[in-house]
């Protein structure tokens, strides 16, 4: 049984003692404070969600440290200074909770946004250092902030900090120079073209974290912790676009070199922390992460930073993989304390289960944005999605059935295995029947990849938790209607997913012609020449698996961009995916639709009808799904309570179709 004996070292942060060396990183909760800035009920209950679950330190999401110089819409985002009474009602009841789990909270505080202020969350033009363009709409130019703008900003920080210690806070966390938020702006050059005392040389730029700091000690006293969010490096290429790592490019941000300089002066000034990633939202896969992005990502820059500071270091980066933060601390060359983001969304009890030598038991987090930033983007509420019941924890969680039911789960992807957890948590009596030998679904064909390893991942955990459980799993076991009307079942969840939408052209059934399921699986051989149908993700991906191959891939779409359809794809996880197949010479035709299947090559018509041809060895199908629910409609009337789900409802994504299952099975 693997020992996480570092994880539950104790560690000082400033003058906090913190029980453990599992923190939670600062994540936006979007959705969940008040109109006032306070935190809901909602937002609470998650928050202390974390702290039962073992972890030893949360540090909240941004809270605004003003609503005037930065006008957000009300509601946005936490604010203490905005209702400072309602503030601290709502965030003392919350520290008073976690506080009893023996764990600590720091109040992560945002001095601004700046040119990366979202449209739909800002009111009036943006704000900048300087007179440059907004990150969203770079038609857009931010004004320009005064001097004594700059300097209420910093009183501001002072008096939202009071204002969290008054509240129970244990610490506050800066935020940040990090990621190219409006403190981060200040300090890049690139971003700053100031000629008073907060622009010019690089002491400068460093006078507003500076300042900040120095201002919240003053208030609150020097025993007062005060950690940081530091990116080493930013990863800007340019304008809006960031680089890949192993590509070579100039940086036009904040380089190591440079973030290693400003690390020990900011330390001088008065932190007491560094809470260390890298990036900015030109280049937004590094600060917020994705799938394809390895584990650990950041740990080569940290080793380097700890090098140059003596506070503690806290380390994000996809750490979430138990071996790996144990490994990290016990090394001790990057990292004191280890910073869990989503991670702990996926799995709030991550440090419980560690504690008590489960970690097969630990919900991995699939890095696919799609519950966190992307419903952000949607105007949601921050959820996971590999847990429904985050961001919702009273209202949405998993309790005893009064009465025990015979539930048939039919088939075995991941709406069907999710159905089948839940089911059994309830105490029901679950059978699941899959008609091919292994479970998984489409995330067996999802999974193949390198960068996709977090998706078996957590198929390996479905198949662990369906066995604990006692389901009653039956592989190569095809349902037809008349087994239901045999079987004995209160209960029929039909989960039977969805198949390859094929296009009705000519020569599509030639043999050099496959889906993606097929190419990711090698049951169909590839050329050298390939042609990708499909411009969505799973297009996309399967392009870039293929040039990654060493193969000569074009991809051929009907819209005017890729991943255009379908679910939207999170704008980190789309941005990257679009560098990647630029990194890996992948030729894209948008516009243009297929017309024919020749021998080797396509035919294709773009929007002004004109056609020519694309060589082509093999034509890989990624045109979409279609539901199978074929079945659910022949054995919808003989068992009252028949539902379907998954794909088999809807070919969406993984997040819904877990979804589904998850509230249907919660319900019967």
């Amino acid at each position: 049984m693997a020992s996480f004996e570092k994880l539950f070292e104790p560690i000082k942060i400033g003058s906090v003692d913190v029980k453990n060396r599992i923190a939670m990183a600062p994540m936006g909760i979007l959705g969940l404070s008040t109109e006032r800035g306070g935190f809901s009920k909602r937002a609470q209950d998650y928050y202390v969600a974390r702290a039962k679950g073992g972890t030893g330190l949360i540090i909240t999401g941004v809270a605004k440290i003003e609503n005037e110089i930065e006008k957000f819409h009300p509601g946005s985002l936490l604010c203490p200074t905005i209702d400072p009474g309602h503030f601290i009602n709502t965030a003392g009841e919350m520290n008073e909770r976690i506080h009893a789990y023996g764990s600590k909270i720091f109040l992560q505080l945002g001095i601004g946004f700046g040119r990366v202020a979202a449209p739909m969350m800002l009111v009036g033009q943006p704000v900048a250092p300087s007179a440059i363009p907004n990150y969203w709409t770079p038609s857009v130019t931010c004004r320009e902030l005064t001097t004594e703008e700059v300097e209420k900003l910093v009183k501001m920080a002072a008096e939202s900090a009071a204002i969290a210690k008054m509240a129970g806070f244990d610490g506050v966390e800066i935020h940040a120079v990090h990621e190219g938020y409006l403190l981060d702006q200040f300090t890049i050059g690139m971003f700053n073209r100031r000629t008073d005392k907060y622009g010019g040389d690089l002491m400068g730029r460093l006078a507003l974290p500076v300042e900040v700091v120095k201002a919240i000690k003053k208030v609150n006293g020097n025993d007062f912790t005060v950690g940081l969010r530091f990116s080493i490096k930013s990863y800007i290429k340019d304008w809006n676009q960031g680089g890949l790592d192993g590509e070579d490019f100039v940086e036009k941000g904040r380089d190591t070199q440079e973030g290693l300089t400003i690390a020990p002066i900011l330390e001088k000034a008065g932190y007491d922390a560094f809470d260390a990633d890298a990036g900015s939202y030109d280049a937004w896969y590094w600060a917020h992460p994705p799938i394809y992005q390895k584990h650990g990502l950041y740990l080569p820059l940290t080793e380097q930073l700890k090098k140059v500071v003596n506070v503690p270091l806290i380390i994000a980066g996809r750490m979430e993989v138990p071996e790996l933060a144990e490994k990290t601390l016990e090394e001790g060359k990057a990292a004191d304390m280890i910073n869990l983001g989503r991670g702990l969304l996926a799995d709030p009890d991550w440090g419980n289960k560690l504690k008590e030598g489960r970690p097969e038991d630990v919900r991995p987090c699939i890095g696919c944005h799609d519950g966190c930033l992307g419903r952000g983007f949607e105007g949601k509420s921050l959820s996971c999605a590999v847990n429904p019941a985050c961001g919702r924890e009273e209202e949405y969680g998993v309790h005893p059935a009064d009465t025990v039911k015979n539930v048939m789960v039919i088939g075995g992807g991941m709406a069907g295995m999710e159905a089948a957890r839940v089911s059994a948590l309830r105490g029901h009596k679950v059978t699941l029947y899959e008609k091919t030998g292994e479970l998984g679904g489409h995330v067996i064909a999802g999974s193949v990849d390198e960068f996709k390893k977090d998706n078996e991942r957590l198929l390996e955990w479905y198949k662990t938790q369906v066995k604990k459980l006692g389901v009653d799993v039956k592989l190569n076991t095809e349902i037809k209607p008349k087994d239901v009307k045999k079987g004995n079942a209160d209960v029929v969840l039909v989960a039977t997913g969805s198949v390859p939408s094929m296009p009705n052209i000519p020569g599509i059934d030639s043999a050099n012609v496959g889906t993606a399921t097929e190419v990711l699986l090698k049951k169909k051989s590839v050329g050298q020449k390939v042609v990708v149908l499909g411009g969505g993700l799973v297009g996309c991906e399967t392009a870039i698996s293929l040039a990654m191959d060493g193969k000569d891939v074009t991809i051929v779409e009907m819209l005017p961009e890729l991943m255009g359809a379908g679910m939207p794809v999170p704008h980190s996880n789309k941005i990257m995916v679009l560098d990647m197949l630029k990194f890996h010479n992948v030729k894209t035709v948008l516009n243009t639709s297929m017309q024919k299947v020749k021998d080797g090559a396509i035919e294709v018509m773009d929007r002004n009808f004109k056609k020519s041809t694309i060589p082509a060895d093999t034509v890989v199908i990624s045109a979409g799904l279609k539901s199978n629910n074929a079945l659910y409609k022949d054995v919808a009337s003989t068992v009252p309570d028949t539902y379907v789900i998954g794909d088999a409802s809807s070919a969406r994504n993984i997040m819904y179709a877990i979804w589904d299952a998850y509230e249907l099975a919660r319900s019967i």
